[in-house]
């Protein structure tokens, strides 16, 4: 595929550096920015991506649209390029934390205007160096996605059908971003018992503390982004008969975080010298204030 031209939606903070790799690479990156915030744009033009005035005029110019929002937009964008086909052939890539059964949902609304659906799922932070990233997917057939590997990115399949690049997304999230809130839960709880500093001493001796120290502090201002992902989450365990308890009890935790002045920063401006210590004392305030 030489020459590749990729509709993104929508270049935030995983998007634009998604894009920003495709282009080092030789891909053309489009979006369409109408509604977007300030900062979207601006991330946007940093990385290169041209701004296209419609979804419509997107989906013409393009080889394949590739969505990456936070899981609430991702129904809500998939109608809305449906409804902006006008009859044009398109490949749509979604690579939205969300429950199988809404990749599901999606698939159909694309399937259903003529489109061919691909399901994936991110598995690391924003891509800083080629094949750091990786995009697993799925569906009945992958293969014009798998040729961004010639682009900067590491695309792997693991399965035909939609919805398990999805699941796959949502069993790994568990293990980390759920982790992280519970992880942060604890040590909120032993705060508020009064046991922080014994508890933290007991960390200390193993390994723990220190993945918490390197995670807990820059996970508010993604928390906003984290409920939502929390409760697909939640969804997908209840498809199968599991209980949804731990993560609706984990987005709970992540709309506490959301709460505070923590979640309004971006990654450009939160500040990094922030400890965990501090963070937990932030967040126990807001504990006692409900």
């Amino acid at each position: 595929m030489a020459n590749v031209t990729i509709g993104l939606l929508s270049p935030g903070d995983m998007g634009h550096a998604v894009g920003q790799m495709l282009i080092r690479h030789g891909a053309k990156v489009m979006t369409c920015l109408a509604g977007r915030s300030e900062r979207t744009r601006g991330l946007a033009q940093k990385a290169g991506i041209a701004d296209i005035a419609s979804y419509g005029e997107l989906i013409r110019q393009t080889d394949m649209i590739i969505s990456i929002l936070v899981p609430s937009e991702a129904e809500a964008t998939a109608n809305r390029v449906a409804e902006a086909v006008d009859g044009a052939d398109f490949v749509y890539v979604d690579c939205n934390a969300i429950a199988p059964a809404t990749a599901q949902r999606i698939g159909d609304v694309i399937m259903g205007v003529g489109g061919k659906m691909i399901d994936a799922g991110i598995i690391g932070g924003p891509p800083q160096e080629p094949k750091t990233t990786r995009f697993y997917c799925s569906g009945e057939d992958v293969s014009m996605f798998m040729q961004l590997n010639d682009y900067g990115l590491d695309v792997r399949s693991v399965g035909t059908k939609v919805g398990q690049a999805s699941g796959f997304k949502m069993c790994f999230a568990a293990g980390t971003k759920g982790v992280t809130a519970l992880q942060t839960e604890l040590l909120v709880a032993a705060k508020a018992l009064g046991l922080y500093e014994a508890l933290i001493d007991e960390l200390g001796l193993g390994d723990r503390l220190a993945s918490m120290e390197r995670g807990i502090p820059g996970m508010p201002v993604k928390a906003k982004r984290w409920v939502g992902e929390m409760e697909e989450i939640a969804k997908t365990f209840a498809d199968v008969g599991l209980t949804s308890k731990m993560f609706d009890g984990a987005a709970d935790m992540y709309r506490l975080v959301s709460e505070t002045p923590l979640a309004d920063e971006t990654p450009e401006t939160r500040d990094k010298n922030r400890t965990l210590a501090q963070v937990i004392e932030i967040l126990d305030n807001q504990r006692g204030g409900k």
